[in-house]
């Protein structure tokens, strides 16, 4: 097996912003398992988070075989300041997107999938029967394969979060990305308390919760912990912190990289609090080490 090269992640435009650290590495996409990867996901017309979101963590996550299958295309309806997904009015979706996906899964032979997709508000359902058909495909395909859905917001359309969750699915993950007082600024479609809802209507539903969220935005370490207890509060199982990462000039700068240290601190706290799992580290994202949270 060839060992992969280190290179740092992609510089954001100069301005005030801090500068990158030295543990803010992530590893060139290369290697045989990689290149299987994108071949199936090239072949079956896929889109993937890995790419669409910029993901630092694409190399080593391809590299083992997996990746986070993207669903209902790659334009979103909501235009969050930290995110690299392109946004505007979604062409209508594929209703043969699930068999691919099924048979994509089938053919990377992964023991855990994760599956996502865009905010597609301009549907009635959220996109809800094609995440339910698009589970049941790979679970009646691959039994034995376990999965996670990263499910947007539902705008409390709550018929349509049942069906979305009620396919076998084993994790269901719905990020609040951060902190209360910054959703204006990053994520200014959505509301905090909305998301909370959502979390604990999933629970309720019985179903593994999770969130991620993002560090650097210019939060506290208070509000982190505050964030914490609402999750608890709310059912929430399992929560990653990552740091976060501007993708392109156009969406909002660093206020600060987070030290790995803090990182290590925040995941002590949450299992204090109550979180039966913390992921916490600069280049962990919702999806990282996915496999992980199946219990």
């Amino acid at each position: 097996m060839h060992e992969l090269p280190i290179i740092s992640a992609p510089e954001a435009p100069a301005s005030n912003r801090p500068k990158r650290p030295e543990w803010l590495k992530v590893r060139l996409p290369m290697g045989e398992n990689y290149r299987n990867v994108r071949s199936i996901v090239d072949e079956f017309k896929l889109h993937t988070i890995c790419q669409s979101g910029n993901c630092p963590n694409m190399g080593e996550c391809w590299g083992a075989g997996t990746a986070t299958f993207m669903i209902l295309g790659n334009v979103c309806t909501r235009s969050c300041s930290f995110c690299a997904v392109k946004t505007g009015r979604p062409n209508e979706y594929d209703t043969d997107e699930p068999r691919r996906v099924a048979e994509a899964i089938w053919l990377m032979k992964v023991k855990h999938a994760v599956i996502t997709s865009v905010n597609r508000d301009e549907l009635q359902d959220r996109g809800a029967e094609i995440w339910h058909q698009t589970v049941k495909a790979v679970k009646e395909l691959s039994p034995q394969t376990t999965i996670e859905t990263l499910i947007p917001d539902v705008k409390a359309t709550w018929d349509a979060l049942e069906r979305m969750i009620s396919a076998g699915q084993e994790v269901v993950s719905h990020n609040m990305e951060t902190v209360p007082r910054l959703y204006r600024k990053i994520r200014p479609q959505a509301k905090w308390e909305r998301s909370l809802e959502q979390i604990r209507r999933t629970k309720e539903f019985g179903k593994r919760t999770k969130t991620g969220i993002m560090v650097g935005l210019g939060e506290t370490r208070e509000e982190i912990f505050d964030a914490m207890d609402q999750l608890v509060e709310h059912g929430c199982d399992i929560l990653t912190l990552g740091q976060y990462l501007q993708p392109t000039k156009m969406h909002v700068e660093v206020a600060e990289f987070i030290h790995p240290d803090l990182f290590a601190e925040y995941r002590e706290v949450g299992l204090q609090k109550g979180l039966l799992y913390v992921e916490s580290g600069p280049l962990v994202r919702s999806s990282y080490h996915a496999e992980k949270h199946v219990f």
